[in-house]
C-alpha cells in the first residue's frame, strides 16, 4: 500500500480538490482508493456525499486513530491512501506527513505560497519524509513568466511534479458535483493535466518505495 498527503501551510492552494481528482484518476487506472479527511472543514467529506458512489471511499479520522486505520486498510487490500490535511500547521498535519510515503506540497504561483511551501517542506523534512510540489491554478498563458518564475523556486526547493495545474472551471464543476474532472468531461485540459500528474506521481512513489526497501 502506498499512502501520500497532501499538505500545506496555508488555505486556498487547491490542495482538497486536487486530492479528490487525483483519487479518482487513480481509482481510473486501476487502483483502490481510499481518502481520509484529517481537515476540520471535511471537504471531502461533503464532496463524496454528493458523490453519491463507494468507488472511492471517503472518512475523516482524527490523527490518533491514523496509524492503526492505515493498517486496517493495508489489511483490506487498499493499494493508495491519500490524505487531505488542515491549511495549516497542526497535529493531524504533523501524523499525516508522518504517516506517508511522500508529502505533496500544493502551491500557487504567488510569493505567498511559495513562502508557505518553505514552511512546509521545512516541516516534511523535520519529519524525515519525502516530499515533491506541485504548481496549481497556474494562470492563463498570458501571465506565464509568474508560473515560470513559481517553477523555478519549487525546483530550487527539492522537486516539482508535472506537468503543472492550471486554473481551470472543470475543476469547481467537478467538486460541485462530486466528481473528479476526469469523469467531468474525459476529454479535457483539466482531465489530461490530472491523470499526467498520476502517472508522473505513481513514478515519484514507486522511486520512493524503492529507495526505503534498500535502505531497509
Amino acid at each position: 500500500m502506498r499512502t501520500i498527503a497532501l499538505v500545506t501551510q496555508k488555505g486556498g492552494s487547491g490542495k482538497s480538490t486536487l486530492a479528490a481528482c487525483l483519487a479518482v484518476a487513480a481509482q481510473e487506472a486501476g487502483e483502490r482508493v481510499f481518502v481520509i479527511d484529517m481537515d476540520p472543514l471535511k471537504s471531502l467529506v461533503n464532496w463524496s456525499k454528493l458523490r453519491g458512489e463507494s468507488d472511492v471511499a471517503v472518512e475523516a479520522v482524527p490523527y490518533q486513530k491514523l496509524p492503526q486505520v492505515l493498517t486496517a486498510l493495508e489489511k483490506k487490500g487498499i493499494t493508495l491512501v491519500v490524505i487531505d490535511t488542515p491549511g495549516t500547521s497542526s497535529p493531524a498535519t504533523t501524523a499525516a506527513m508522518k504517516s506517508s510515503d511522500l508529502c505533496i506540497i500544493p502551491a500557487r504561483p504567488n510569493v505567498f505560497d511559495l513562502w508557505a511551501s518553505e514552511v512546509t517542506r521545512a516541516a516534511a523534512k523535520e519529519a524525515h519524509r519525502e516530499f515533491v510540489f506541485v504548481l496549481n491554478q497556474c494562470p492563463p498563458s498570458n501571465q506565464s513568466a509568474r508560473v515560470e518564475q513559481g517553477s523555478k523556486a519549487l525546483e530550487a526547493m527539492g522537486g516539482l511534479l508535472t506537468p503543472l495545474i492550471s486554473a481551470r472551471v472543470d475543476f469547481q464543476e467537478a467538486a460541485r458535483h462530486g466528481l473528479g474532472v476526469t469523469e467531468l468531461a474525459p476529454y479535457g485540459d483539466a482531465a489530461d493535466e490530472v491523470r499526467k500528474l498520476w502517472s508522473s506521481l505513481k513514478r515519484r512513489i514507486g522511486k520512493v518505495k524503492q529507495a526505503t526497501k534498500k535502505a531497509a
